[in-house]
C-alpha cells in the first residue's frame, strides 16, 4: 500500500507527539500548513508540509544554539 498523500490532525499529533489542540494550534497559527476537506471541514496535512516544518523547527534550534554559543563582546565605555 503506498504512503498516504495526506495526514488528518490525529495522525500529526501522534507523528509530533502532541495533543490535538497543540496540532491544530500550528495549523490556526500557519506555522503549519493545511487544507479543510469536505462539508464538515476536516483538516489535512501534507507529509511532506510536515516535514517541512520540522525541518524549519530543526534549524531554528540550530540557529537559536548557534546565537546562545557566541561569546558576547564587552561594550567599550
Amino acid at each position: 500500500m503506498p504512503t498516504p498523500r495526506f495526514l488528518t490532525l490525529d495522525d500529526v499529533a501522534e507523528i509530533l507527539n502532541v495533543s490535538w489542540s497543540q496540532a491544530y494550534a500550528l495549523v490556526r497559527r500557519k506555522e503549519l500548513i493545511a487544507i479543510q476537506i469536505g462539508g464538515r471541514g476536516q483538516w489535512r496535512v501534507e507529509v511532506d508540509e510536515l516535514e517541512r516544518f520540522i525541518q524549519q523547527k530543526y534549524a531554528e534550534a540550530r540557529a537559536g544554539s548557534v546565537l546562545a554559543e557566541e561569546p558576547t563582546t564587552p561594550s567599550e565605555a
